[in-house]
């Protein structure tokens, strides 16, 4: 199997965990985790659910969630067998894998058992990391299949020790802001605060109940539109050399920007059922994908931090 074919395959990986990530957002939002009652795997009972839009909703969810551990099976298999040169590469293919599994048994056990809101938060937690694995794949596989059969090194400027821990630390906040909105999601609290982007139309509101959690979410949400943006300032303006880390600090301060909008989309739509779920699966799918790109310029903020070492021994063994 060669790079292009491998690339390919990683694309697949991540086209099938898009949508296993869209369709739990949509069970998340249509309250249709319990369309198949207390069962797992079957549906009521059966391995065709009955036609009502919750069951149907849950069992598309499950398919596809399946496939996703299929492809997540294949591309372990070949990169590991026709990739191993590229130990980045295998390792975002096991993460891709192990995290479709541990989402897939918190979502059973969701079915089975009642789980709490901070659980159930969870679970989107660990989706969002199988999601963001299958997109540092498709990139990294991308990126090997653009440089194969070059001949010549292309010289990037170097990534500072500072800007690679700053990058590392935007990323893990970013998780727990998005814990944080899952926690929302499932704990109802999305209409504590009306009105964007004061909340109950004051700057600092009562903080009791959903009001807490959601205006803590809005100030934690801000605070990551900062940093992300500081980022992207930082990786264009120290790596005008480098396309890369230029490319992705911009794509995240755009994405980051888009979910502002989308969370306040989400509050002007909360009265409006039909509307609010698109801006609910907008508001999701935008924070999912700047995660995703996140890790992966965390990941490559490391790879070009080593690349001075990794060049000082190979001349010293020249």
């Amino acid at each position: 199997m060669n790079t292009k074919q491998l690339k390919w395959l990683s694309y697949l990986t991540f086209f099938v965990m898009f949508f296993a990530t869209f369709g739990g957002t949509v069970v998340t939002k249509t309250d249709s985790g319990l369309g198949c009652g207390h069962e797992w795997p079957l549906c009521r009972g059966q391995f065709v659910p009955a036609h009502t839009i919750a069951s149907l909703i849950e069992y598309s969810h499950r398919l596809v969630s399946g496939m996703a551990g299929l492809t997540a099976v294949a591309v372990v298999v070949c990169f590991w067998l026709f990739a191993k040169n590229r130990k980045d590469l295998r390792i975002y293919s096991w993460l891709t894998l192990i995290f479709v599994i541990v989402q897939a048994l918190m979502g059973a056990l969701a079915v089975v058992y009642d789980q709490s809101s901070a659980v159930l938060a969870l679970h989107f937690g660990f989706s969002l990391i199988a999601f963001a694995s299958s997109l540092m794949l498709a990139l990294g596989a991308r990126r090997m299949d653009k440089n194969q059969g070059s001949m010549t090194r292309e010289e990037t400027p170097p990534v500072s020790l500072a800007f690679r821990n700053f990058v590392w630390m935007v990323t893990i906040y970013s998780y727990i802001v998005v814990y944080v909105g899952a926690y929302v999601s499932h704990t109802s609290s999305a209409g504590g605060c009306s009105g964007w982007p004061l909340c109950n139309g004051q700057l600092i509101p009562d903080l009791t109940g959903s009001v807490a959690i959601a205006f803590f979410h809005r100030l934690a949400a801000l605070l990551l539109f900062i940093a992300v943006v500081v980022m992207a300032y930082f990786a264009y303006k120290l790596h005008q050399g480098n396309r890369e880390l230029a490319g992705l600090g911009i794509s995240a301060a755009v994405l980051c920007l888009m979910q502002v909008f989308s969370g306040a989309g989400i509050v002007y739509t909360l009265s409006k059922p039909e509307v609010y779920i698109f801006a609910a699966l907008l508001h999701n799918l935008l924070i999912s994908s700047l995660f995703g790109v996140l890790c992966y310029l965390s990941v490559r903020v490391w790879q070009l931090g080593r690349e001075p070492e990794r060049q000082l021994r190979t001349a010293s063994n020249v």
